[in-house]
């Protein structure tokens, strides 16, 4: 399909126009495009769009200049231990995308910075100006000139997201927006947030707001360690202001055990961003993800990387890639000598020879089967003493895992006899063999 452009200069007449116009239309018609669709004239630049396609050409337009956006909604996720600052795991850890709400953290960590240095107090008010009541949901909807505490806008960002109460506080801080969030972006670089740039106190869409996973933990863990007498505010499952009570857009606050914050995030441009922090048995992690498709596979993929991050604090093992089972140093002579025929049959195959060992019971997370593994090989020593406890992982169709507890490093006849003791004691048990090439989570 061809496309005609008119390129005609602002200061010609109107026959010059008319016989350029009625050459352009023959033309139309002889390659079948039809009669041009004549627009108003473009009082700069004198450019006419004379194409039924008119629409086509917008959007391919729109495609071009959006390929030069320097943002991209590319999945990242990271997971630190919140005291050492270690990172556990990352995936496109730098990579520069857009915050959305996720830059609300910083609006707020320069809320508490100046309630610390006696800028703010959290019963002093601020009011809303025209630019505040304009901006886009979500928001509480506050009305021109209307005024909010401090501690009710500080809610409102942790828990509501309300980007007009974001727009207040930056205009109370920094005179405009603009200006504050120069001195965000100023604040990002001094606690060691090197790649981000703000260019709004909200998280609204702009081309030069941009932050990476490892910023926003870095940010999440220097508001829990500057301002712990605040971070509550982040573990706000509700908030009432003017009769309407507010809920969190923090789900894992209600489903995940041992979360207590922080925040999430979304524009178009950047997916379903989160920064999650919990803690379990003394440990403390702070996950984030940036380029979820659905707020539901999100919070499901969040899960996954605290579970693991803990299970790599807790249990140092897991980390291993390949672990060594202890069960070959520990197997005695004696009963190798016993094996004699059997075992030198299988060292002629390439896979080695077969280990035997009971299973007590296949649980969703590692650290039940470990803790059952253990105990059954402390209250049973007598059959299971030449054994070693170990956690083999089977994933299911539906990508979850089970984790089997088991003893391993035994013989036939043990894994046969401690199965028949162990069920009249009525505890599950099932005997089984593989070959040593095949290696599980063993501690």
């Amino acid at each position: 399909m061809m496309i005609r452009l008119a390129l005609i200069g602002t200061g010609c007449g109107g026959g010059t126009d008319s016989v350029k116009i009625e050459r352009i239309r023959r033309e139309n018609r002889q390659y079948g495009t039809g009669d041009a669709m004549l627009g108003d004239w473009m009082r700069h630049g004198g450019i006419r769009i004379l194409s039924r396609t008119a629409p086509v050409i917008f959007i391919a337009a729109i495609l071009f200049l959006a390929s030069f956006t320097p943002g991209q909604a590319k999945y990242a996720s990271l997971v630190m231990d919140a005291e050492s600052g270690r990172v556990l795991y990352e995936t496109n850890a730098d990579t520069r995308n857009f915050p959305a709400s996720l830059t609300k953290m910083m609006t707020l960590y320069m809320v508490f910075n100046a309630l610390e240095r006696g800028k703010l107090t959290l019963d002093e008010y601020m009011s809303a100006s025209a630019k505040a009541t304009r901006q886009p949901a979500s928001k509480l909807g506050l009305r021109l000139g209307e005024t909010i505490s401090v501690k009710n806008a500080i809610q409102a960002l942790a828990t509501k997201s309300a980007n007009d109460v974001a727009v207040v506080v930056a205009e109370a801080l920094g005179g405009t927006e603009r200006r504050f969030a120069v001195t965000m972006t100023a604040m990002a670089r001094k606690i060691g947030m090197k790649k981000t740039t703000f260019r709004n106190a909200s998280g609204l869409p702009h081309r030069g707001q941009l932050s990476t996973a490892r910023d926003m933990a870095q940010l999440g863990r220097r508001l829990m360690q500057d301002f712990p007498q605040h971070y509550k505010y982040f573990s706000r499952r509700t908030f009432t202001y003017g009769g309407t009570t507010h809920g969190t857009h923090n789900k894992l606050l209600k489903t995940y055990p041992g979360v207590d914050g922080i925040k999430t995030g979304y524009i178009r441009a950047s997916g379903f961003n989160l920064v999650a922090s919990a803690r379990r048995n003394g440990h403390r992690i702070i996950g984030v993800v940036f380029g979820g498709r659905t707020s539901r596979s999100r919070n499901y993929l969040m899960k996954r990387l605290l579970n693991d991050g803990f299970k790599k604090l807790e249990y140092p093992a897991y980390v291993q890639a390949k672990p060594k089972p202890r069960y070959r140093k520990r197997t005695p002579v004696r009963k190798i000598k016993k094996a004699a025929p059997r075992t030198r049959v299988a060292r002629q195959s390439p896979k080695g020879p077969v280990i035997w060992g009971i299973q007590v019971g296949a649980y969703k997370k590692y650290g039940q089967a470990y803790t059952r593994a253990t105990k059954v090989f402390s209250k049973f020593p007598r059959y299971l003493k030449s054994g070693t406890v170990e956690v083999s992982e089977l994933s299911k169709r539906n990508r979850r895992s089970l984790y089997r507890a088991r003893i391993a490093g035994i013989s036939k006849r043990q894994a046969y006899r401690a199965c028949k003791v162990l069920e009249r004691r009525r505890i599950d048990c099932m005997e089984f063999s593989r070959k040593t090439s095949q290696v599980a989570w063993a501690r």
